[in-house]
């Protein structure tokens, strides 16, 4: 104890030093103007038509007074998510909302995060700021890669860290729990507030080992826990969780919060693919070694309707489908866990899919984009995040530490080929319906189609783009120029689905930097013929994503006030 306070102490004095440093000050230099938007607030009208409002609301009715109570205090909870991530991005959040000037582009800057365009590249709208940076607000701006490589501080590569320059220009680190004390203080209160009102007794004890988690950094012991939870109805992820921010190297981890009310039948009707995976993983077309890990057997499978998002989770193309956690040492110990967010992916389907397929998929192929095929294609998706390998085979340590800043494209990369490669091996031994192995395919294509358009500033759409381009090359589709639809060729689709599994897996446990820095260089890109077609999207007013109408006031729940 003596000596966390001592650092603790020590850090903030570190700190108060670093506020100083205007080399440190914010995310982002000042860029001549001509990389700055020339028109903010026309483009900002015409970008915000990108998005689809979708109200964020569930069946609340099976719930009694302590629930909902319980329920307000994790939005509360989640909601203080969206302050820490601001600090990440950009701390000055209310002088950048008023150097936006018009009320389309402040709307922008809120729905970013920023004053970046997620869904368009990053693009920067706000006059007078340039590129968004690849370190975030995690390290300082004028840090160089070779600075840190050489710096000799143990945590440096640590997910709950940040880097800052001291008073005499040397690297040192801030740990999270230091760095955004005020407001994880007031989280972790929220949260053992409500773990007494859960009348699943396991639950209400991981929030409260996940509210010491906030004001510590150790999120293993209640990952652990998160991991044993088989009948809680309702739950949260909250915390430093996904490191898609960190650009330059793929190692610190952004806050967020969502809130989820459990599916019960849809997850019962899930439950059984969870057992499946070590045979899953057995049989992935990949030469022994790549494949010797074993995954955990406790891993499990839910369907949920999300009821609030924030932080990181709230940025950008709006997640369907969560597995979690991300700590490998969990996952080869107890596996992990799939939600699938069955409100938002329907939501999705409904206003951005179908539209999609209709504008660039055969039209005697449209019957075959459907619903459940969707929700196949992104359960599987997250379900093949548990296969592969997390150790790469030479002892450079984990897949994330190798591949660095490629990580997380190519851990999404895989995850959505060998997803599509478990709906064939299923459909094959009779677990799926096999004549509809046809639908899997072909919404699948279209959802490379609405995932690309996401950018390449995103991780999702970046693998996207390498997927797209290698089937491409694989004869997996055609395309009629005539009409500029894109048709599925069912045979060398599966020769593609393996071919492409093969060679992640394989620069995966290899830890082949160059390799995934070449792969992303050539093929995660978007093509002018392919970029055309997308500009067909834009002009059909087909939405690029979605935004939430969200909180307390759509739930119809009342704001809980902290116990002092």
């Amino acid at each position: 104890m003596r000596q966390r306070l001592l650092t603790t102490a020590l850090s903030w004095a570190l700190i108060a030093t670093v506020a100083g440093c205007k080399r440190d000050e914010a995310p982002a230099p000042t860029a001549p103007a001509a990389t700055a938007a020339t028109a903010p607030a026309s483009y900002a009208s015409e970008r915000l038509a990108q998005y689809v409002r979708v109200p964020l609301t569930a069946d609340l009715s099976a719930f009694d007074e302590d629930d909902k109570k319980m329920l307000a205090l994790l939005v509360q909870a989640s909601e203080l998510m969206n302050a820490i991530y601001w600090q990440q991005i950009w701390p000055d959040r209310e002088g950048l909302l008023a150097k936006a000037g018009d009320a389309d582009s402040r709307r922008m800057v809120e729905l970013n995060y920023g004053p970046w365009d997620r869904l368009n590249d990053d693009k920067p709208f706000v006059e007078g700021v340039g590129p968004r940076p690849d370190g975030a607000n995690f390290y300082p701006t004028s840090m160089t890669k070779e600075e840190f490589e050489a710096a000799p501080l143990a945590d440096k590569t640590s997910w709950y860290t940040l880097l800052r320059h001291d008073a005499e220009g040397k690297l040192v680190t801030v740990p999270f729990h230091v760095a955004y004390q005020d407001d994880l203080a007031k989280a972790a209160a929220l949260l053992r507030q409500a773990a007494p009102l859960s009348k699943d007794k396991a639950f209400g004890n991981y929030l409260t080992m996940r509210a010491d988690a906030l004001l510590s950094d150790d999120f293993q012991p209640s990952d652990m826990a998160w991991m044993d939870m088989k009948t809680n109805p309702v739950d949260i992820v909250i915390g430093p969780i996904e490191t898609y921010e960190d650009r330059l190297f793929g190692y610190k981890a952004s806050y967020e919060g969502l809130v989820l009310i459990k599916d019960i039948a849809w997850s019962e009707k899930l439950a059984r693919f969870a057992k499946l995976l070590p045979e899953m993983q057995r049989g992935l077309p990949v030469p022994d070694k790549y494949k010797a890990e074993r995954p955990g057997s406790n891993a499990d499978l839910n369907a949920y309707n999300a009821i609030y998002y924030g932080g990181s989770a709230n940025t950008g193309a709006k997640t369907i489908a969560i597995n979690l956690p991300n700590d490998e040492q969990v996952q080869l110990k107890k596996g992990t866990r799939r939600l699938q967010l069955e409100n938002v992916m329907r939501a999705k389907f409904d206003n951005i899919l179908t539209p999609i397929a209709k504008v660039l998929i055969a039209e005697d192929q449209l019957k075959h984009v459907t619903f459940e095929a969707f929700f196949e294609d992104t359960m599987f998706h997250e379900v093949a995040h548990g296969l592969g390998i997390k150790n790469t085979l030479d002892g450079k340590g984990t897949v994330t530490q190798a591949l660095k800043e490629y990580a997380s494209s190519f851990e999404e990369g895989k995850a959505d080929v060998l997803g599509l490669y478990l709906i064939a091996a299923l459909s094959e031994r009779g677990d799926l319906d096999k004549a509809k192995l046809m639908d899997g395919y072909v919404t699948f294509l279209a959802g490379i189609m609405r995932s690309v358009r996401f950018g390449a500033g995103d991780a999702h759409g970046k693998a996207n783009m390498v997927r797209f381009h290698f089937f491409e090359k694989q004869g997996a589709f055609s395309r009629d120029p005539a009409t500029g639809r894109y048709r599925v060729e069912f045979d060398k689709m599966k020769l593609a689905m393996n071919a492409l599994s093969e060679r992640l897996l394989t620069i995966q446990g290899d830890g082949d930097y160059a390799a995934a820095k070449q792969m992303t260089d050539t093929m995660g890109v978007i093509s002018p013929e392919l970029a055309a077609d997308l500009k067909r999207l834009e002009t059909a007013k087909i939405p690029v994503d979605i935004y939430f109408e969200q909180g307390l006031d759509v739930l119809g729940l009342a704001k809980v006030e902290p116990t002092p």
